[in-house]
């Protein structure tokens, strides 16, 4: 794309009843009036990290090379945590240094990062204390869509010391593969961090506490209101109720152990 005619995608916790994602896109119109915006979610729960960390890595697959993405959701607004710009294969994320890039990180080495220093590409050089989202990060990703070098707009820092948001590890024993709950969505759906490749072709349970959950290849595979777990679309194992919730039903949450056991 010419520079100008960029996609900027948004992603934050600040839901649509204020005006915080308006006044967002208001200021990088001014700055890039040609860029094309995509908003990914403004649904995140409040201050919740991981589940940012998720959508946004879930998302970044599925744009053009040069996307910016802005993600703000920024529980440390305010207090000495960087504010930087991290160059992808994919694109640029304009973020908190607070771990919710990691999750690309995960799919894809970071190229070059910068802390966001140079004031000549905020929107003002004394940015409120608490809408970094207006003030720096807005205006950075508009000035990156019009072309502006990674380089200019800070000082250069080490991509191997951007924070990384940690999930409890997979463990892998024979036919038993030990797992968390690293995202739930909208639905209830209980997204775990088991990679597909781990399970493709095989059928499988997976146990909470002395329930066992089977697997299927759809919602539908079940009857209404029985649980299932299959592969979601976002390519991970997940748990799921036809019909229904399996965050309510379950009570589980983010980073939560759960047990799969491979039947062939």
């Amino acid at each position: 794309m010419m520079n100008g005619e960029r996609i900027i995608t948004l992603l934050t916790d600040f839901g649509d009843r204020d005006v915080y994602v308006g006044v967002m896109k208001g200021v990088m119109a001014r700055i890039a009036p040609s860029a094309k915006t995509i908003d990914l979610t403004h649904q995140i729960p409040p201050q919740n990290l991981q589940a940012a960390r998720f959508a946004l890595s879930n998302a970044y697959p599925y744009f053009p090379s040069d996307t910016v993405y802005v993600a703000v959701v920024d529980p440390g607004v305010g207090s000495t945590r960087r504010n930087i710009a991290v160059r992808f294969s994919q694109g640029t994320v304009v973020c908190p240094d607070n771990g919710i890039c990691s999750g690309i990180i995960d799919l894809d080495s970071p190229i070059a990062a910068v802390e966001l220093t140079n004031t000549e590409y905020w929107r003002v050089p004394n940015p409120s204390n608490t809408f970094h989202g207006r003030d720096i990060f807005s205006p950075v990703g508009a000035h990156l869509a019009n072309g502006v070098a990674l380089n200019k707009l800070g000082q250069a820092i080490d991509p191997q010391s951007l924070i990384r948001l940690g999930l409890p590890p997979i463990e892998v024993k024979q036919e038993k593969i030990d797992g968390c709950i690293q995202y739930i969505d909208r639905f209830g759906n209980l997204v775990t961090n088991i990679p597909e490749d781990l399970v493709r072709e095989k059928t499988w349970q997976i146990r909470i506490g002395k329930i066992e959950i089977s697997s299927a290849s759809t919602y539908s595979d079940v009857a209404t209101g029985q649980a299932v777990t299959l592969i979601g679309s976002h390519g991970w194992v997940e748990i799921a109720v036809n019909g229904g919730d399996a965050r309510e039903k379950f009570g589980l949450v983010e980073k939560d152990r759960i047990r799969l056991i491979i039947n062939n």
